[in-house]
Parts: structure tokens; C-alpha cells; sequence
């Protein structure tokens, strides 16, 4: 057995991952599961067993669903797991930058959700968040406490917006806002809509330091809404270094630039 296999070796943690995959997607196949878990199909299906004498899940044909579908739609999931491998290592070195009781901010959008799915379940902090998947994740972990920032629902990117949610922001405080990113260029950071601007604004003012979780791709694409240049943004966290005028100039307005892995 190989030794991703070997990481699901205890029940109790493939259980764990189990409820992760059904809390983002809402159903998962037994075929899906053995592959993944490294395990047999009988395993699988005993710990399905487990979980549904629990309460947890209902067992239904070729695998086992949610009793609660995903408050997140099937486009966030799909997003999610484009550029999967990139998101997880940039959360991963993120994480790095999160003590065990901070108060911390996750933005809206899929590479910041990856940084939620990688917190420990012994976080012992509080997040602050408008992304209705991250808030669902986290109640459902039970890590830390959650401060949701309601407001108007933003379908596309699964967030609340508006000033509703731009007034609670700013009566907060949080020491790292987790930022993320339609598109980076020198001038700065940029967002899909005007409508996603004023919330991530209102994070980025009441934050202590703002770090940017953005994959290489983020480089090489446009998006219409310049969010804010790159002196408001203190850490870069991604997956490949900039191509070297684009490292350069972020490196000129003091934000440093880690690059996962």
C-alpha cells in the first residue's frame, strides 16, 4: 500500500475526510472513496455504516449523501478543484502565518477556502468571513469560534456583499486578512465585479497585515476592477515566482512573496 494509502490506515481520520468530502460536494461515491482512501471497498462501506448509525450521513445507492446539501453551488465546487494541487500548497504555506488563537479573516473565493479547509481542528482562534462555503465548512468542523458577516448573498461568488456586510467589517479587527484575487498585475489586485469591492476593501483596512493568496495563473489573466495596489497587500503567498518585473515591482512597495513548496 502506497503511502498516500497509508495515511487513511485509521478509521477515524478516514471518517473525517469522508464528512469533508460530502460537506463540499453533498454526495461522494464508494468507488470515489476506496480510490482516494487507499482502502477496500468493504472498508469503505463499513465506515459508511458507521457513520449513518451515527447520524451523520445517509447511505443511498453507489455511495452516501449528505443529510444537509452544500450551501455552496456546484460552480464553487467546480472552481475549487481547478488548480487543485496549487490552491492546497498555497493554503499550506498560508497556514504557516496563522498562530493557534488569532483573530483572521478569509476572504471569498476558492484558493481562501482551501486555506479554511487546511486549519486545524485544534484552531483555537476566530475567523471572520463573508463566504457562505467557509462559514458552513468551519461550523461543521467545530474549530475556533466564526464571525459570519452577513449582507446581500452574492451568487456567483458565493459571498455576502453590500453595506450591510461593509458596516459589520468595520467593526472589527482582525491581525491577517486572507485575501484572494480574480487577477495581479503591477498595478495591483483585481476583482471580478465593483460589487465584490467594497466588502474586500473594509477587510483590508481593518486588518493588520493583508495576504494575498494567488496562484500563478492570476498573473497571466485580466480582470475589470482594480481592487487595490500592491503597498496595501504586506505578504504574496503562491504556487510559482512571478515572472521577474512583476517580483520586482511587488517587491519594491514592501510586500514580500512566499512561494508555496
Amino acid at each position: 500500500m502506497g503511502q498516500e494509502a497509508m495515511r487513511y490506515d485509521s478509521a477515524p481520520e478516514r471518517r473525517r475526510v469522508i464528512m469533508e468530502r460530502l460537506r463540499e460536494t453533498g454526495f461522494v461515491s464508494v468507488t470515489s472513496l476506496t480510490r482516494d482512501l487507499g482502502v477496500s471497498d468493504m472498508t469503505v462501506r463499513r465506515d459508511l455504516r458507521k457513520l449513518e448509525k451515527q447520524g451523520s450521513v445517509r447511505v443511498v445507492h453507489g455511495g452516501v449523501s449528505a443529510l444537509h446539501g452544500p450551501m455552496h453551488n456546484p460552480a464553487f465546487v467546480s472552481r475549487s478543484r481547478m488548480d487543485e494541487g496549487a490552491k492546497k500548497a498555497i493554503a499550506e504555506a498560508a497556514l504557516a502565518l496563522v498562530a493557534d488563537t488569532d483573530t483572521i479573516a478569509i476572504d471569498a473565493g476558492t484558493t481562501t477556502y482551501a486555506l479554511a479547509q487546511v486549519l486545524p481542528h485544534d484552531f483555537d482562534g476566530t475567523v471572520v468571513t463573508h463566504s457562505v462555503p467557509v462559514i458552513q465548512l468551519l461550523l461543521n468542523r467545530g474549530a475556533g469560534k466564526v464571525v459570519g458577516l452577513g449582507g446581500e448573498l452574492l451568487h456567483e461568488s458565493q459571498a455576502f456583499t453590500g453595506q450591510m456586510t461593509v458596516d459589520a467589517a468595520r467593526g472589527l479587527r482582525v491581525s491577517t486578512l486572507f485575501l484572494g484575487a480574480a487577477a495581479v498585475d503591477e498595478r495591483g489586485v483585481y476583482v471580478a465585479t465593483d460589487k465584490e469591492r467594497p466588502t474586500k476593501l473594509a477587510l483590508i483596512d481593518v486588518a493588520d497585515r493583508v495576504v494575498l493568496l494567488a496562484d500563478h495563473t492570476k498573473f497571466a489573466i485580466s480582470a475589470p476592477v482594480l481592487l487595490c495596489p500592491h503597498d496595501r497587500i504586506t505578504t504574496l503567498v503562491t504556487d510559482a515566482e512571478p515572472e521577474p518585473a512583476a517580483a520586482a515591482h511587488l517587491r519594491s512597495t514592501g510586500t514580500q512573496i512566499i512561494v508555496a513548496g
